[in-house]
């Protein structure tokens, strides 16, 4: 092909929008810089909590606060919190309402979704707008610990999952994903005599791992992140979870009834040590799951919103 044909058919070529021309030396390199300083920015204050947690008292308190250059190691933090006390059954309380929690919350927002997919059934409409409604339209506070109170529910567990345990728009997404699989398959078995349930158990759920895993994991960090419901509904100090503790321990400095007091007075702990252990404690869950869900998300959470 000669030079001169080239020029006429780039010529005739439509011109591509800048954001589609592949991005030269200079922009890759400002890209992968600017990642980078993203990257830093949220490594970096995780790495000072970690360090600070398992320095010695003495390297704190010669660093005068946090640690930033790590200089000896102790997991004597980790030691005590873990060896009995309020911190011990603040994690217990926090990883057993949010199992509970999050089994209760799926279940119910499966069978609501799965419900507002069928458009034949029974108040579909009425249904699905009484719901979204509550997404712009609240009760308050006020009413709502009113309706705790009255149910007697203070000073219970069900307390931290009965009020939060519905979210309207998983419920959404989820109806977005359901009513976005192929209805032959649901015809089909509908015709060899399954019912509604056995259609949702059999083909409904296997289909929609993906989207479940994503919601799934929103109810678990929901309930595991959780402080409010706790602080307002509950006034016992041992039902207490472990966000809730944390608090405590910051806003406070360990004068919560947390039984170590007497090892920070005494200058055999540091407090700031204490409280950055507690914060590693409460982000490892989340940690360790979310790489396992990670993977889900893009076609959980696109399928569910671009279908239907």
């Amino acid at each position: 092909m000669s030079l001169n044909t080239q020029l006429i058919r780039s010529l005739q070529a439509p011109a591509r929008p800048v954001w589609e021309e592949p991005p030269g030396k200079a922009g890759i390199t400002a890209k992968s810089g600017f990642l980078l300083l993203c990257c830093l920015a949220v490594l970096a204050p995780l790495w000072i909590v970690i360090v600070t947690s398992l320095s010695p008292k003495p390297v704190i308190d010669q660093a005068g606060g946090l640690v930033v250059v790590p200089r000896g190691i102790t997991f004597v933090n980790y030691t005590e919190l873990l060896s009995g006390g309020q911190v011990s059954r603040a994690i217990t309380v926090s990883v057993g309402v949010t199992l509970v929690g999050t089994l209760f919350s799926m279940t119910v927002s499966v069978l609501a979704a799965y419900g507002l997919s069928r458009p034949g059934s029974l108040g579909h409409r009425f249904s699905l707008t009484a719901m979204m409604a509550t997404m712009f339209f609240g009760a308050g506070l006020i009413p709502t610990y009113l309706l705790v109170q009255t149910l007697g529910l203070t000073d219970t567990y069900l307390s931290l999952i009965l009020p939060s345990a519905v979210s309207v728009f998983n419920i959404l997404v989820l109806r977005a994903f359901f009513m976005g699989i192929s209805p032959e398959l649901t015809e089909s078995a509908r015709i060899d005599g399954a019912g509604d349930l056995r259609i949702l158990l059999t083909i409904v759920l296997p289909l929609s791992r993906a989207v479940l895993a994503v919601i799934a994991l929103f109810y678990a960090v929901g309930y595991w992140s959780a402080w409010f419901n706790a602080s307002i509904y509950l006034s016992d100090q041992q039902m207490m979870p472990l966000q809730n503790v944390l608090i405590q321990l910051v806003q406070k400095n360990t004068e919560a009834p947390t039984g170590l007091q007497q090892a920070v007075h005494t200058g055999q702990l540091s407090a700031l040590g204490l409280q950055m252990a507690v914060m590693v404690l409460a982000l490892i869950p989340v940690a360790v799951v979310s790489p396992f869900v990670q993977r889900h998300f893009k076609k959980g959470m696109l399928t569910g919103a671009i279908k239907g």
